[in-house]
């Protein structure tokens, strides 16, 4: 029987995650899981609907029904809304972290999140995979840069996607999101004790893409092709 594989990345905000995860996983023909996204859209629907994202109280009544879908072609779908673009917008990236740390919020979307990685082979990147959402994923990898260098990364990004923001409000911003992170109660930012640390400071994509398929290759010790997806 072929084998379903997990790849578990996690990192501070900004930390190139995605970027890399979206290659990682179309390199061995995995399927692509935006944690991060999910917790955005939640935000979003959370102040599209006029509620305070800072509250559990208030938020946490979104969660019977919501629905959240990410697509093969990377849309993000949110109560049949496509908030691809808006969910990266300063309002919501301002006040993801909170939503994130509320408990009852994270127990709706790991579910979702495990539902995902039980029959096909996944590449997801977050926060807490590899401690919390697929503690037994066969590899973990924790992607870490500098504050300096993370907010130089979403600056552009932000401008390549036509979003307004400064490079100074893009690093007040990281640095807030760091420290809600790891600070939170539950599921807080950490690497896994089996983690791999790859610091990506002065790497670019490519050579960290490179570094993560050769610790694939060094966990699972079976070729692509023997891997089902």
């Amino acid at each position: 029987m072929d084998k379903v594989i997990s790849v578990a990345i996690d990192g501070p905000a900004a930390a190139g995650k995605s970027t890399v995860a979206k290659k990682v996983a179309s390199a061995l023909n995995f399927t692509y899981i935006d944690t991060g996204a999910m917790y955005r859209a939640f935000t979003y629907a959370v102040i599209k609907k006029g509620l305070d994202p800072k509250s559990e109280e208030q938020s946490v009544t979104l969660i019977p029904g919501m629905s959240i879908e990410l697509l093969e072609d990377g849309r993000v779908i949110c109560n049949n809304e496509d908030v691809s673009k808006v969910i990266r917008e300063p309002l919501v990236s301002g006040n993801v972290s909170y939503i994130a740390a509320m408990k009852p919020v994270r127990l709706a979307l790991v579910e979702m999140q495990r539902a995902m990685a039980e029959k096909k082979s996944v590449v997801m990147d977050g926060r807490d995979i590899g401690t919390y959402v697929l503690p037994d994923a066969e590899v973990k990898i924790y992607q870490i840069a500098s504050v300096e260098t993370r907010a130089v990364r979403r600056y552009e990004e932000n401008l390549e996607k036509g979003i307004n923001t400064t490079l100074k409000e893009v690093e007040e911003d990281v640095r807030k999101r760091d420290y809600i992170d790891s600070h939170r109660e539950f599921a807080p930012l950490k690497p896994a004790p089996d983690s791999v640390l790859i610091d990506t400071s002065y790497m670019n994509v490519d050579q960290v893409v490179s570094r993560i398929l050769a610790v694939i290759k060094e966990k699972t010790g079976i070729e692509t092709e023997n891997i089902c997806h």
